[in-house]
């Protein structure tokens, strides 16, 4: 990803840091020192280990008093802590930290980005470290060269590092006074190789993934393993310690250090004859990386990718980090962490000379994680609701409006991510039920709506917008959304179509529509769209300018100079499309944003003006404004495409991701298929062919699972708790684009499965992985929204989509304790939850739901029914009864009613009279909208009957 203006640190990095106890709390006087920062990496979002605050205030009644003290000497918020080692250069040591202390609730770019206040207070007293240092030896094996032995091009790196400030010295007391009680350091440790470790011969095995990012290492001189029992046999036969690298296809950082560690000959020599090293695409498992990256965290107070971990043979964490310079690195700011090839120096002499200190640290580490995981997962709530209630909406109202960034849009500081989670729900706070809005306030629900659109609409006109192209960027490095990270994301897309489709719907207005199309575009005829059904990965940020060049330029694809604008568009053309995306002779690109003038002369492409404008200042129509600006853009895409080298596709398809394409496509296709319906019907037989296709190839009828990934063929890997809840989500969503009731079907087998593979039959709420899992040190729920929704949040909302389509108040109860599951978190910070709060207007108000029954070849019934789509009615769940079919015997319909008896009794309602039949529930109330209502059958006028006007009208008369 794109390198920010300066090494992210604690609060650029601000994560939901991981819930840890340590059993380690031993001790003597202690000193503590806030956690310095970690080196520049590809930002984080949150993650969590589930485990509830209410649980910890019972803990901390059975602690010691001294550990008291140490909780409100560390936080006002509820402290978790961790044992760990990290390596300081200062002092030429590897610490052992008794224990790190971590706020629970919402620390320090992803939240200090969207919740600064909050961020602000955990991440300047919730983090301190009692250290405790273990000095290191100052030599390794012999043959280790030094860190200047090559030079090697080291691509694309990041802006002068801000200085960090310096921890105090550490304490020498406890283990670190017990293992050298003089505190100096010790004797050189002797080579690390045994004769059997002189037998042990690795090859690279990176060639054998199905990862585009893990085969990408297959020429690096690293002895590259996989995540399998082979790798990891080979870690206990040799008594090694793994070293764990962790990345993606379109991460920045992740290539640097590529270039400048593991292409270098000296450091592969150093791993691959004292390490089992892993190569790790964090999209193929995440859950692998939500693990190691908690224990980061934890132990750095900040995280980002690539994420780099050294671990025992068992898989228990010992040390970690992100991006660390390589030798020779041209990195500005490097000088002031740790190099690599230093890194792994010292543990190479740790692991000798204090191999036992180390291993009872990780387990120290490991045993806690375990111990308080299980004990906080066991809390059930002994309230019906237990305070979730509407008020929650209006509590994370208020908190983005203290965020909000009037002039530009968007919550926060710089970076500014999309988060399209958070927009759905600040669009949609005025169109729930009436309820909402009058806890929330008239006005307020208005205030939200607007901030939502404000964002969209600069979003829409920025330079994280492909202008030129489709789709969007992963996140703006500044405020005002021009200077992006240019990777673009398929949950960025699938997401940002639908808050899109939303826009639209409550407005109107051609600037959302447009952008929606342009997402749907991109899905569906661009780089991320597979023939033959599913969506890609990502393209990266990273690629050549032209064909022959030696070296990639971040954003090379997508910029621009003034001079390029002359030459293909010719004048006066260039002068009016340079004016409308702020083109300028020296580029747009501010030199504080540019180390290594990347962007010389470059502009990077944002609509500044409109053609009304434009018209104004050339003096001509505005009409042939629009013309000159539609072919400048075709001149300037079909430029794009002959003379730019794409950037690298990883085209693997996710099926997480896919359900999120699904969902959004289908609901494109119903919002437009009124006015719209030649796109709307691509969008739509698009989200259908994606699904066939992910049924055909990575679902196993006989034993309901999916598997995670698809590249050339299916993937070893099955599916984890977010490839059935996003997918059943899309499934959703399908069946009310086309009322097929196979997509139902489908949903519940799948729901039916994630529930016996993930469901937590003791405490509630989804594991992200099944407890079949034998590869993973622990096992974690999720339920923060980050880049995505939560699986819990995501959950929730399913039962309760299936409950009322399918009749099956078991789900509904299922979604309550669901969300219980996390009520003390939410209740403390619900803006970090909005995925559950509609769910939470669901179970206090009821569903809203629409029965139509009649001829689908009724000209009025097909014209009503896009109307009942058209606008936005939140978690309005539409379900037609096709009486053709149903006549006709359709097993998919017979099914259906055989599950919701109320669509039984519409078919039967519709055969006494010959007359369409509706029905309108919420509030827990229902009614017909029957023949005496609206005056007049469906057959003699169906606008009265069925116009989305009056449909709402009952619904919010209902309420």
């Amino acid at each position: 990803m794109r390198r920010l203006s300066a090494p992210l640190n604690q609060q650029q990095f601000s994560i939901i840091a991981p819930a840890i106890l340590a059993t380690a709390t031993t001790a003597a006087s202690s000193q503590f020192a806030l956690c310095p920062t970690s080196a520049t990496a590809e930002p984080l979002v949150p993650l969590t280990l589930s485990i509830s605050h209410l649980q910890l205030q019972r803990r901390r009644h059975q602690k010691k008093e001294s550990d008291k003290n140490l909780q409100r000497r560390c936080s006002s918020t509820s402290p978790f802590f961790t044992s760990g080692l990290r390596y300081s250069r200062e002092n030429n040591t590897i610490e052992r930290s008794i224990p790190i202390a971590i706020a629970r609730s919402p620390s320090l770019s992803f939240v200090r980005n969207q919740y600064p206040n909050t961020a602000r207070s955990l991440s300047t007293t919730a983090i301190y470290r009692q250290k405790k240092a273990i000095p290191v030896p100052t030599s390794t094996t012999s043959n280790m060269a030094s860190q200047n032995s090559s030079n090697l091009p080291t691509g694309t790196a990041p802006l002068p590092a801000k200085s960090t400030s310096t921890p105090p010295q550490p304490a020498t007391s406890g283990l670190a006074a017990k293992l050298n009680p003089s505190n100096q350091p010790m004797q050189p440790a002797a080579p690390v190789n045994t004769k059997s470790e002189e037998k042990l011969v690795l090859r690279n095995r990176a060639g054998e993934s199905r990862s585009p990012y893990v085969r990408g290492h297959a020429n690096n001189p690293v002895a590259w393993q996989q995540w399998d029992d082979e790798a990891i046999e080979l870690a206990k036969r040799h008594n090694r310690m793994i070293f764990l690298s962790i990345g993606y296809a379109a991460c920045h950082w992740c290539h640097v250090m590529e270039r400048e560690s593991f292409e270098n000959e000296a450091v592969a020599a150093v791993l691959n004859e004292n390490f089992i090293s892993i190569k790790v695409d964090r999209e193929e498992r995440p859950d692998i990386d939500r693990i190691y990256m908690n224990f980061v965290q934890a132990t750095t107070g900040s995280g980002g990718w690539p994420l780099n971990v050294f671990l025992t043979p068992d898989l228990k964490p010992v040390f970690g980090g992100t991006y660390w310079p390589g030798p020779n690195t041209a990195t500005p700011g490097a000088h002031q962490q740790p190099g690599f090839l230093e890194i792994l120096k010292k543990l190479v002499g740790l692991w000798t000379e204090q191999r036992s200190r180390v291993i009872e640290s990780a387990n120290d580490v490991v045993k806690s994680l375990r111990e308080f995981a299980d004990e906080g997962l066991k809390t059930k709530s002994s309230e019906p609701k237990d305070g979730l209630e509407i008020d929650l909406l209006e509590e994370a109202y208020q908190y983005f409006q203290k965020l909000y960034d009037p002039e530009f849009g968007g919550f926060g500081l710089e970076p500014k991510f999309p988060t399209p989670v958070n927009l759905a729900f600040l669009l949609r706070l005025g169109s729930f039920q009436q309820t909402v809005q009058d806890v929330v306030g008239d006005a307020e629900c208005d205030r939200g709506k607007e901030m939502a659109l404000s964002t969209l609409r600069s979003m829409a006109n920025g330079g994280i917008h492909d202008q030129i192209g489709h789709g969007f960027a992963r996140y703006s490095v500044t405020a005002d959304w021009n200077l992006p990270h240019f990777e673009k994301m398929l949950y960025d897309q699938a997401q940002l179509l639908s808050v899109y489709i939303d826009a639209y719907q409550l407005t109107g207005e051609k600037l959302y529509l447009d952008t929606a199309v342009d997402i749907a575009d991109y899905l569906t005829e661009d780089a991320l769209h597979r023939e033959g059904g599913g969506y890609f990965s990502s393209e990266d940020a990273d690629s050549y300018y032209r064909q022959g060049d030696a070296d990639k330029r971040e954003g090379a694809f997508y910029v621009w100079t003034r001079k390029e604008f002359d030459q293909i568009l010719g004048k006066p053309d260039a002068d009016i499309a340079a004016k409308y995306w702020n083109v300028k002779k020296h580029g747009n690109v501010d030199s504080e944003r540019d180390a290594h003038d990347e962007f010389l002369d470059q502009n990077v492409l944002s609509v500044v003006s409109t053609p009304a404008q434009l018209a104004s200042h050339f003096k001509r129509p505005e009409s042939e404004i629009v013309e000159i600006l539609k072919s400048a853009r075709q001149k300037l895409l079909a430029h794009r495409n002959a003379e730019r080298v794409h950037p690298l596709l990883d085209d693997k398809v996710v099926t997480s991701w896919n359900g999120l394409a699904i969902g959004s496509l289908a609901r494109a296709g119903a919002a437009l298929s009124a006015t719209h319906p030649e796109k709307a019907k691509k969008y739509l037989d698009s989200a259908i062919e994606t699904a066939t296709f992910l049924r055909d190839t990575l679902y196993d009828e006989k034993t309901g699972i999916v598997k995670r990934v698809f590249r050339e063929r299916p993937g070893t890997v099955d599916g984890f708790a977010d490839d059935y809840a996003f997918l059943i989500h899309g499934l959703i969503e399908l069946y009310q684009a086309t009322f097929d009731p196979q997509y139902l079907q489908w949903a519940e087998a799948l729901q039916e499965r994630q529930i016996e593979l993930f469901h937590d039959p003791e405490a509630n709420g989804f594991f992200a992985t099944p407890s079949t899992q034998t590869d993973l040190i622990l096992r974690l729920k999720d339920g923060l929204d980050s880049q995505e929704p939560s699986i819990n949040g995501m959950s929730s909302r399913n039962l309760l989509g299936l409950s009322t389509l399918l009749d099956k108040p078991e789900w509904k109860d299922m979604a309550l304790t669901t969300i219980q599951a996390f009520s003390i978190e939410i209740l403390q910070h619900p803006f970090l939850f909005t995925s559950m709060l509609p769910a939470i207007v669901n179970l206090n108000l009821g569903a809203r739901t629409c029965v139509i029954a009649g001829n689908p070849s009724d000209p009025d019934v097909k014209r009503q029914l896009s109307k009942v789509r058209s606008e936005l009615v939140p978690d309005l769940y539409v379900i037609f009864v096709d009486m053709e079919k149903v006549e006709g015997g359709d097993e998919g319909y017979g099914w259906l009613m055989e599950r919701n008896t109320t669509l039984k009794a519409a078919a039967e309602k519709v055969r006494k009279t010959g007359k369409a039949f509706v029905e309108v529930c919420a509030g827990g109330r229902c009614e017909i909208v029957s023949e005496e209502r609206t005056g007049s059958s469906l057959g003699e006028r169906g606008d009265a009957l069925l116009g989305m006007g009056d449909l709402v009208e009952v619904i919010r008369g209902l309420e």
